[in-house]
């Protein structure tokens, strides 16, 4: 398949900026990691990393991560030490890769993210794993597949639409982290080009039946998780916050907005979290973390 520009540039960029902002970072001493799991038929693509401390016993509560990168790019590596930092605060942290864009079409990243949550029911306890005190997190298009995916889970008339089955697990709380959650509408405008990439659809319109698929916002529900809606000043998809923030608590789902940084700070921009270097991302998960802590 021959590649867009776009894409192309994103996946040099992207992995040039990632690599210097994790430069020197090593594994905490206190940090029990298994790396390269396997959970579905897809080699690379369906590995996933579990980080717990050393001194783990019995199950706990369970974050899992849905790393970002337009739907066309990332990797559970340039997450890893921000998913460690989060096992450090209690937590078993499950840090996945899964199909990307335009080699692999939606729902291929939502069908990965269903297997992962299937793992977890089957093996999750081999690894310490509550699967009744899941929580998810998920920035920029992670944040995307996480509000999707959450949908799906709590709304059994949405879930009808999609060729699998939701396992038995209960995700607790989410992390909705310099997302955007309007499927229907990125899919409808004209600006978004790699999500258009992500549907298969650059050069024509979508279809009812994908709009239908893709709308997160006209199938959430009072049933889905209490969610922790970050942005910053600088982000460019701030203003997906407000809307999402807004539409969760007309539906009566706990929800809480936290904008940080100024627009004079432009390294406290999009994702900015995933730095731990950063003061301010320490600040920031260290109180989404608290959130979470309230419905585990």
């Amino acid at each position: 398949m021959e590649l867009s520009k776009t894409v192309q540039d994103i996946r040099t960029n992207w992995a040039i900026a990632d690599a210097k902002r994790d430069e020197g970072l090593t594994t905490p001493d206190e940090i029990l990691r298994f790396n390269d799991v396997s959970y579905g038929p897809y080699g690379t693509d369906n590995l996933l990393d579990i980080y717990m401390t050393k001194n783990v016993s019995g199950v706990l509560p369970t974050i899992v991560n849905i790393h970002g990168g337009g739907w066309v790019y990332g990797c559970k590596e340039i997450y890893q030490y921000y998913c460690m930092n989060l096992a450090l605060k209690g937590f078993v942290v499950v840090n996945i890769n899964y199909r990307l864009a335009p080699e692999n079409r939606f729902p291929a990243a939502v069908e990965d993210i269903n297997r992962v949550m299937h793992f977890i029911e089957e093996e999750g306890a081999s690894y310490h794993i509550d699967k009744n005190r899941l929580i998810m997190v998920g920035d920029s298009a992670g944040g995307q597949l996480v509000s999707h995916y959450a949908t799906i889970l709590t709304n059994p008339e949405f879930a009808k639409l999609f060729d699998f089955v939701v396992p038995d697990v209960t995700v607790k709380a989410l992390g909705l982290n310099c997302g955007a959650y309007d499927g229907k509408a990125m899919a409808e405008g004209g600006t978004d080009e790699v999500f258009k990439e992500y549907l298969g659809i650059i050069d024509k319109k979508p279809s009812a039946a994908l709009l239908e698929k893709i709308d997160t916002m006209g199938h959430i529900t009072s049933e889905f998780p209490p969610s922790y809606i970050m942005s910053s000043e600088a982000d460019f998809v701030l203003p997906a916050a407000e809307p999402m923030y807004r539409h969760l608590l007309k539906l009566g789902v706990p929800a809480v907005k936290k904008i940080y940084g100024s627009k004079n700070q432009p390294e406290i921009g999009h994702v900015f979290h995933i730095n731990c270097r950063l003061e301010e991302a320490k600040k920031c998960n260290a109180e989404e973390c608290d959130f979470f802590k309230q419905y585990v």
